[in-house]
């Protein structure tokens, strides 16, 4: 045999040799890999469950839980070395929210002193007359009707700040006023500015008219109800406290949060509507970056209404403590996500949750679609959800004929159960603002706002706007 001959042969059985080696480990790599993802996926709903009974039980405050929790799962995931970088990941992604809830507190706190809300109190009192029942339907409307701005932060700071001082009058739980603002933002966030509406669109590659205009029939249940839930917590507080009679010519002489009628400006009442409403308008055409425009808004109005620096000063330390707790929750939330999304964990437990779905429920996979949209939008981000697990979940609907808009429609319909996650910022500036606890809200809302869920998935599968 020549040299040459030897050489190809000796080459030919490195390539033979070679390929039964991977042939031989691949199998079990990919067995590894698997493994791998399950226990992602093992120790991500771990955490998730620890941290609900943990702040539902009130064993530790919902900020100590978001920081501790995480951390404990990272270093029993072995991801001790690249916790810190996923945590500050995590914490920059919410610092522009942070901050632009810092100065909406700041900037509708001396909308509140200046006595801005004080008019609307007494027309309020006026219509429903001291009884529960009424005042709960209206804060519902009220709500409703100021999230077609489609900012949650917005909707709770305008929503509390002209109800709760009447809630606080009448002797009704402010936990009940957070509960209706949160239920019916939830329901008014499929709007497509909302947010998550534009992300199933541009995740699909879809238009409005091929998944928000249809489910319209489905938001308008689940608004109804709204009412209802608003209604039958109305009734309840109503047995409770009893109807209040009020006497009407002191109700212009009642200060709305301020003790001190000196900190009223009625003389700028008009100036500080207008500011409001440019404001808001300013909102949601977009006009700047939202926490930029809460920043310039605050500077004006403080300017205007206290323009002595001791004044100024005064107001700033008022607010100094609901603004404090609120904003340091939202950058402890931002140290959870950062750790979830950061470790793979998220993505193991998308992918774990949809490859257990047996193929006999493929042809139901827009219903199912709709019924696990509820518990994913809890668990992750609305980022993680559309842009992350929805193309994953219109792929394989797509194997059973399934149009991706049906799936689209089908994956909004449980954001009602979404704002109530302690992955939303906006909801613990609604606690803040009504001074309850984050799991007393969930404990007591949860039901209800998985009833929204719920009639809204009926109605879409008895308009047919998604197939059974």
């Amino acid at each position: 045999m020549s040299k040459m001959s030897k050489m190809h042969l000796n080459l030919f059985n490195n390539i033979i040799m070679q390929t039964v080696t991977i042939l031989k480990i691949s199998p079990i790599l990919n067995i590894q890999i698997r493994e791998v993802k399950i226990m992602l996926a093992i120790l991500g709903f771990l955490m998730i469950i620890i941290f609900m009974v943990l702040i539902m039980t009130k064993r530790l405050s919902a900020m100590i839980a978001l920081m501790v929790v995480p951390v404990i799962f990272a270093l029993i995931g072995g991801f001790g070395s690249k916790m810190g970088p996923m945590a500050l990941e995590g914490i920059k992604s919410v610092a522009p929210t942070g901050i632009m809830i810092l100065f909406a507190i700041l900037f509708f706190g001396i909308m509140i002193d200046a006595g801005v809300f004080d008019p609307i109190i007494s027309t309020i009192l006026k219509v429903v007359k001291g009884d529960p029942v009424k005042i709960a339907v209206g804060t519902a409307i009220l709500a409703l009707i100021i999230s077609l701005d489609g900012d949650g932060t917005t909707t709770y700071m305008i929503t509390i700040s002209a109800m709760l001082p009447l809630y606080k009058r009448i002797g009704m739980r402010p936990l009940v006023l957070a509960g209706i603002a949160v239920s019916a933002s939830g329901v008014m966030n499929l709007l497509p500015w909302g947010g998550p509406t534009a992300r199933a669109m541009t995740a699909l590659h879809l238009e409005m008219s091929d998944i928000f205009t249809p489910v319209i029939p489905s938001m308008i249940g689940g608004i109804l109800f709204v009412l209802f839930m608003s209604y039958c917590l109305g009734r309840k507080e109503r047995k409770r406290i009893g109807v209040l009679t009020i006497d009407y010519s002191t109700m212009a002489q009642m200060a709305v949060t301020a003790e001190d009628a000196g900190l009223k400006r009625p003389k700028l009442i008009i100036v500080n509507y207008l500011l409001t409403i440019l404001l808001l308008v300013a909102l949601i055409i977009e006009l700047l970056p939202t926490t930029v425009l809460f920043m310039i808004g605050f500077a004006i109005a403080i300017t205007i209404n206290y323009p002595k620096l001791s004044d100024q000063k005064e107001r700033i330390a008022h607010y100094a403590d609901n603004a404090l707790s609120v904003v340091s929750m939202v950058f402890a939330a931002g140290i959870f996500t950062g750790i979830l999304s950061g470790t793979k964990m998220v993505d193991a437990m998308a992918n774990t949750m949809i490859t257990h779905i047996p193929d006999a429920f493929g042809s139901h996979f827009a219903l199912i679609t709709a019924i696990i949209s509820a518990p994913f939008t809890f668990f992750m981000s609305n980022d993680a959800f559309y842009y992350g697990v929805l193309p994953l979940l219109a792929k394989a609907a797509g194997g059973y004929g399934i149009d991706p808009a049906m799936i689209g429609r089908a994956s909004l319909l449980g954001l009602p159960v979404h704002l109530l996650s302690p992955l939303v910022p906006s909801t613990y500036l609604l606690v803040g603002m009504v001074g309850a606890d984050f799991g007393d809200l969930q404990r007591s809302f949860l039901k209800w706002a998985c009833g929204s869920t719920v009639v809204m998935i009926l109605v879409a599968l008895l308009l047919s706007i998604i197939p059974l």
